[in-house]
């Protein structure tokens, strides 16, 4: 439609939302769905979170407040990245947005001139390229594949920066495969980095409090101070404080972009709610203990749907270090055939028989850059992982 702007063109629909919505849409029609394709803590907003909003409320704090977020809150967001990061960031150097995503995309559109690049290692979440797209700006995937752990190794980032690179963007633990960088593989990083000191990096923290085995969180701007001063450390409250709906993000970075982005949210959507921002100070001050017992229950899961993927025949699914999603190959499966003579080609015509045959909703490795794998969120009860699990494997039984 010669209406719309050039740049929609580029850009295509959250696929993980449109297989939601798809699952939703079935459900609703009668069919027995299970929907592994959101990326949702199943466990409630403690209660301390939530009275804190309702007294808000009652106190009246329903009213704008400053553009990027109320200096208590900010206050409390550089105390947790004091606190859990040994980072130090003024309140000046601090914005607070309606989620991670409006951040993430507060900071391109503020940064990316047309024809810039951006660096993003391949599986990676579905709206990082189409941000950079709609910013006017140039997604440059990295293939990171299985055998690499699904990690970035620093000779294939060096050989994908060029002069018009403006950032590489590092999400750990990440979504889609749950890979996590070691303080070792962050230091292999930013060692490329320092070697091009006009790349910045933009680190997608959101995972930061969901990893397993012992695994020690750090990054990058902890690991490699001189890294500091041209990093955006990006985070928030949806995953770990089970809040997705609140639609509260955060990140610490310099003052000139903190300002930039600052200026763009001004005359875009403005404050986020006044509500959630008092349910984020109590989130981010109050009692952290229900974060390591819920990290457990996913542990566990994750364990669950590893184990039980690995037994069927044509699937192989890696364990994962952190977040709540694996991220199976099925290349042992393409070629085959469905009981109704369609050939499995590709990870979607997977992904599309899986939720026809036995109405599971998964999402296509494709839509995250790397196939042929499919993502699984196990955000969910065991018992609904179980059953899922048991459906799975009744399709590829059923694939000749």
């Amino acid at each position: 439609m010669p209406f719309l702007a050039d740049r929609l063109a580029r850009v295509k629909p959250s696929p993980t939302m449109a297989i939601t919505a798809l699952a939703t849409e079935l459900a609703a029609a009668g069919r027995d769905i299970i929907t592994l394709s959101q990326g949702e803590p199943d466990f409630d907003t403690p209660e301390n979170i939530k009275e804190a909003a309702i007294a808000a409320i009652r106190r009246g704090e329903t009213k704008y407040t400053v553009y990027d977020g109320r200096i208590e809150l900010k206050q409390a967001i550089a105390g947790k990245f004091k606190r859990e990061n040994g980072l130090d960031y003024e309140t000046s150097q601090i914005t607070v947005s309606s989620g991670g995503k409006q951040v993430l995309y507060n900071a391109l559109v503020a940064t990316l001139s047309p024809g810039d690049e951006v660096v993003i290692p391949a599986p990676y979440w579905v709206s990082y390229p189409e941000m950079v797209l709609l910013a006017d700006g140039n997604p440059v995937p990295v293939a990171c594949p299985q055998n690499n752990g699904f990690k970035m190794r620093p000779e294939d980032l060096d050989a994908a920066i060029t002069p018009k690179t403006k950032w590489l963007i590092l999400n750990s633990p990440s979504n889609p495969s749950g890979a996590a960088y070691t303080e070792a593989d962050l230091r292999a990083v930013a060692d490329v980095l320092l070697a091009h000191p006009h790349v910045w990096v933009m680190t997608d923290d959101m995972y930061e409090h969901l990893i397993y085995d012992d695994f020690v969180y750090k990054t990058i701007a902890q690991v490699e101070p001189r890294l500091y001063e041209r990093t955006l450390t990006v985070n928030g409250v949806s995953k770990a404080y089970c809040m997705t709906g609140w639609r509260i993000g955060y990140a610490g970075g310099p003052k000139h972009l903190i300002k930039a982005m600052g200026a763009i949210q001004s005359n875009s959507t403005a404050c986020p709610s006044s509500v959630s921002q008092a349910a984020a100070i109590e989130a981010l001050n109050g009692p952290q203990d229900f974060i390591a017992p819920n990290a457990r229950v996913f542990r566990e899961r994750r364990d669950l749907v590893v184990d039980a993927l690995n037994r069927i025949p044509g699937l192989h699914c890696p364990r994962p270090e952190g977040a709540f999603y694996v991220y199976p190959s099925c290349a042992g499966l393409l070629g085959k055939k469905t009981p109704a003579g369609e050939t499995i080609a590709t990870d979607e015509a997977f992904a599309k028989y899986l939720l026809a045959a036995e109405g599971v909703a998964v999402v296509h490795g494709e839509a995250f850059g790397l196939a042929p794998h499919f993502r699984i969120s196990y955000a969910t009860s065991t018992e609904v992982l179980k059953e899922a699990c048991r459906r799975i494997a009744r399709a590829c039984a059923a694939l000749e």
